[in-house]
């Protein structure tokens, strides 16, 4: 085992490790069920030293140790609760990108990255180390960094594909074990269980499924129990998908592409998960800028692409990202699969939300969107919505059209004042 003598050489201690972060740096963390929580800590406590460091990474979890540190400053592709409100309240920045371009931005040479802190499995007999659960940009951004830091943590399952790093393009490893960020699997409320029942009644047998986390993915897979032949290619996936593996169900025997693969490029879930994901070769992780590419995901059968929104105007605009001005969360990959979707034969591109928000007092599709809600996926992108009242196809029609068809799974208590404020149908 010729690489041994390097891996041994360079194992320090956390404190250690992050004493290379010097100031003005940007500084990759991986993100998702990913977090390597040991560095991250040891950064935080270094943090009062340290001047314009900035963090580049996705979804972070749990409380932000950051918060406080005016050293230290978030600058996030994509972002959840730990650093929402530093980001609306501006202590923290946020950037809209599309998942399948921070390869590429990286790359580039625009975004530089100095140091990467990594979370691995622990190295093979090759000298291999896995990504484990999270391999999205964590790959590209660990292969351009100038530094590479990896948290070997045996708790992270071994995942297969092209999710690898070799100990030799490592800089120094820390040790640690500890258990990865578990996500519990959301039940499905009534409304999510009925526009599961929307999207699942329009899902051939032998499709390919996109579809993320949370209440509507896990009610659609719910219905999906006497398909057949089915598929997964999708950015992310969680426990919903593992009773339809189980079952037969989920194949991946009719895809166009990567037959008999599930392909991902991260998932999030419970510790069942990431044990079901250990050496299991019908697991495929692989980069986002690939899994996200549009032209790849066109190339499967029947993809079906599932992906929420907050809101929706009466053309067709989709806002996924913002609440009016306040960033909730990130562009993602929405994009990158409704257009894959709308590429590929029998390809039905799917955005879903509930009518109503804050207890049914707000309706989700209205006129036109709250200032400074951005949109993510274009009226021109946009074939089908569904909502708990149905489902409805806007792809080829025009705006008056398009109005009507989505008053049509309106909440029934907003339909009339949608009528009245429509900017297309009072001129008909």
């Amino acid at each position: 085992m010729e690489w041994k003598p390097h891996y041994d050489s360079r194992k320090i201690s956390p404190a250690q490790a992050v004493s290379h972060v010097k100031s003005g740096q940007k500084v990759f963390i991986s993100g998702n069920a990913s977090m390597p929580r040991a560095l991250i800590s040891a950064l935080a406590e270094r943090a009062p030293e340290l001047k314009e460091v900035e963090l580049n990474h996705l979804l972070t979890f749990g409380d932000d140790p950051f918060k406080d540190q005016n050293g230290v400053r978030d600058n996030a592709w994509f972002l959840g609760p730990a650093i929402r409100d530093a980001v609306n309240a501006g202590r923290s920045d946020y950037v809209p990108i599309f998942l399948s371009e921070i390869a590429k931005l990286v790359r580039s040479g625009q975004w530089p990255i100095h140091v990467a802190l990594i979370h691995v499995s622990p190295p093979d007999h090759f000298g291999y180390m896995s990504y484990g659960v999270e391999c999205s940009i964590t790959k590209p951004c660990a292969e351009e960094a100038e530094l590479v830091i990896a948290q070997v943590n045996s708790r992270m399952p071994r995942a297969l594909g092209d999710c690898f790093i070799h100990v030799s393009d490592v800089d120094y490893f820390v040790e640690q074990d500890e258990e990865l960020f578990e996500l519990p699997m959301k039940e499905s409320s009534d409304v999510e269980e009925k526009i599961g029942g929307h999207i699942a009644a329009i899902i051939d047998d032998g499709a390919t499924l996109q579809l993320g986390i949370g209440g509507i993915p896990n009610a659609v897979l719910e219905k999906l129990k006497n398909h057949k032949n089915l598929g997964i290619h999708t950015e992310m996936f969680s426990d919903g998908i593992l009773p339809l593996l189980s079952s037969g169900v989920l194949n991946n025997q009719k895809k166009g592409l990567h037959r008999g693969k599930i392909m991902t490029s991260f998932a999030m879930g419970s510790r069942d998960l990431y044990d079901a994901i250990d050496n299991n070769p019908i697991f495929e992780f692989r980069p986002s800028h690939y899994v996200n590419d549009p032209f790849v995901i066109s190339q499967n059968n029947n993809m079906v692409a599932i992906n929420s929104a907050i809101s929706i105007d009466l053309t067709g605009q989709v806002n996924s990202d913002s609440m009016g001005h306040n960033i909730f969360s990130g562009i993602g990959g929405q994009v990158d699969f409704i257009r894959g979707a709308s590429r590929c034969p029998g390809g039905k591109p799917i955005i879903a939300l509930p009518s109503t928000a804050k207890g049914g007092k707000v309706s989700r599709i209205s006129p036109v969107l709250s200032p400074g809600a951005g949109v993510v996926t274009s009226r021109g992108d946009v074939h089908y919505v569904a909502t708990e009242y149905g489902i409805v196809n806007l792809f080829g029609k025009n705006v008056r059209e398009r109005s009507k068809l989505l008053i049509s799974i309106a909440h029934p208590d907003f339909r009339e004042e949608l009528e009245r404020e429509s900017y297309w149908l009072t001129r008909a």
